[in-house]
């Protein structure tokens, strides 16, 4: 019983140090006079002043209105998410550049508006993430800016210069420089890379050649799609992939588009020229998970059917990161370890006293004495008797006795 009180003495000491530890740990003061106003950083330029040798004219003029940077394509420019961008005037050896910058929200902003401008045919280019050429005009896209250079006279050296403007241009950090994720699922075999078109709204979707009636795709429930050609055996292909917010939605669309396709020169709005342009036996339609699959051109109907069944959407599980632990939870977690800390003092105290007390017993019972020391009867006894002899008879006279 000692030993248990002793036990369990120990652990409320234990207990209440960390109770007050955790009491007297310091607490970062707020300050109560004014706070320093800290200033963002100045955005880095989109153009530089200079690169291989080219010098610009004047400083780089700034663009902030879709229609500054294109008039005619303002709308398309609008539903990428153009953000802002800057054009410049660059002079070497009495040559000239002329460069226009412009910035959207992500890096699939840039990239529909690169596979906007971008026309069928043009040669790729290796600048930047994605390049193509058109005589003496270069477009490349990197990050989320779009990049539209013309040179006045086009030399061997030219795409490295642009490569190492390309070097120079500020790239956005976390998933606002992911491409695309429709792209992943357009099939690879023999596809032309150079034809794809990515729209996320009814402007961007006319101007790249878009298969479908804008009424038929849908872009108002929250739609995209992208367009892409394919060199098959039996001949040219186009297939149109639409990502709708949800398989529902997918399939509402599915069965919209089919009809459509069905009602052939009857249908309302009037079949689009890509579609009147087509063999009627090739046009499939297929859906998966969210997404629509259209196939289209002049390929047999056997390989249409296998180009659609390339489509597959896969759901991926992401992770969402939680947010940094509050002060209730560290708090709580405080708690919880106190809490911890005591039962396994008392736990332990409860073990010493049942092992330490169990074998004091169990040695008394093997020397043959009560389990308990209670039952011991140890006093001292007082003998007043003494014996004494006389001749004829025998006295007993007290005496002490330990």
């Amino acid at each position: 019983m000692r030993w248990f009180s002793i036990l369990v003495c120990g652990g409320a000491l234990a207990v209440s140090s960390v109770c007050a530890a955790a009491q007297a740990a310091p607490v970062k003061a707020t300050p109560t006079g004014a706070m320093p106003i800290m200033l963002p950083p100045s955005p880095k330029a989109l153009l530089p002043d200079s690169f291989a040798g080219w010098e610009a004219e004047e400083p780089a003029k700034a663009i902030t209105d879709p229609a500054q940077a294109d008039l005619a394509n303002a709308a398309a420019l609008k539903e990428y998410a153009f953000t802002g961008g800057a054009e410049a005037s660059y002079k070497r050896e009495g040559e000239t550049l002329s460069v226009h910058a412009l910035r959207f929200q992500d890096a699939s902003g840039a990239y529909g508006a690169y596979s906007f401008y971008r026309q069928n045919g043009w040669p790729k280019e290796d600048i930047g993430t994605g390049a193509t050429s058109n005589h003496n005009r270069v477009l490349f896209w990197k990050g989320n800016t779009l990049v539209d250079a013309v040179f006045s006279h086009i030399r061997p050296m030219s795409g490295s210069e642009l490569r190492e403007l390309a070097a120079k241009l500020p790239v956005p950090a976390g998933s606002r420089a992911l491409a695309p994720p429709i792209l992943a699922n357009l099939p690879q075999g023999h596809l032309n890379g150079q034809s794809t078109h990515y729209a996320v709204g009814p402007a961007g979707y006319a101007g790249g050649n878009g298969v479908l009636p804008i009424e038929v795709v849908g872009f108002d429930r929250g739609a995209e799609a992208v367009t892409a050609g394919y060199s098959l055996n039996s001949g040219p292909a186009t297939l149109t992939i639409i990502d709708y917010p949800t398989p529902q939605m997918a399939a509402a669309q599915e069965t919209k588009i089919r009809d459509y396709i069905k009602a052939g020169s009857r249908a309302t709005p009037p079949w689009p020229k890509p579609l009147v342009d087509s063999d009627v036996a090739s046009l499939e339609v297929r859906r998966s998970g969210p997404l629509v699959a259209l196939v289209s051109g002049d390929a047999i109907p056997n390989e249409s059917q296998k180009l659609l069944e390339a489509v597959h959407f896969d759901a991926d599980l992401t992770s969402i990161p939680q947010p940094m632990e509050s002060e209730v939870a560290k708090t709580g977690k405080l708690l919880v370890g106190i809490a911890a800390i005591v039962i396994v003092g008392c736990s332990a105290a409860l073990l010493l006293g049942f092992f330490l007390g169990g074998g004091r017993a169990l040695y008394r019972i093997a020397r043959g004495k009560p389990a308990s020391s209670v039952f011991d009867e140890e006093f001292i006894r007082i003998d007043l008797r003494e014996v004494w002899k006389d001749p004829g008879t025998e006295v007993e006279a007290p005496h002490l006795k330990g």
